[in-house]
């Protein structure tokens, strides 16, 4: 054996033992067809979401936070809660459309984003101003009394 082939064969021994622990975390614990790791797992599963909103049930605002005519942005939940007429409530992403940029603020009937123009109405998401040609994903929320949470 020359002494180049020594440090190969421990790297490909290395990286096979690496696949065998990475396949074995990948296997089904037998009852959900492998979706999920099993509890015996060490390394806790990971996945990459491209919004964390915030969990159902845990209070977003209060009604009176939330302007007649306008709204209020929730960027940690990228979220949009709208008031086009009084007692209507409405929710978007506050994702913009165009090219992933958080909106900035609701003024005038829209909302609008900072990073290259585009507006959508308050009232239905829908674009009022481009770039952006998509609107804006609603997201389901609950009034009750004067607490609005993300449903």
């Amino acid at each position: 054996m020359t002494p180049e082939a020594t440090p190969r064969r421990t790297v490909l021994l290395a990286g096979a033992g690496s696949v065998a622990v990475l396949a074995t975390g990948c296997g089904s614990d037998g009852d959900n067809g492998g979706t999920t790791a099993s509890p015996t797992t060490s390394a806790p599963a990971t996945t990459a979401e491209p919004t964390v909103p915030a969990p159902a049930g845990d209070a977003l605002t209060k009604t009176t936070d939330v302007p007649v005519g306008g709204g209020t942005i929730f960027k940690e939940e990228k979220v949009v809660v709208t008031q086009p007429t009084a007692g209507e409530f409405k929710a978007f992403s506050a994702i913009c459309t165009h090219q992933g940029c958080t909106v900035g603020k609701v003024e005038d009937g829209t909302i609008d984003c900072p990073c290259h123009g585009s507006k959508f109405r308050i009232a239905d998401g829908s674009v009022a101003a481009g770039p952006a040609l998509r609107p804006l994903p609603a997201e389901q929320i609950t009034v009750s009394g004067d607490s609005i949470t993300l449903a």
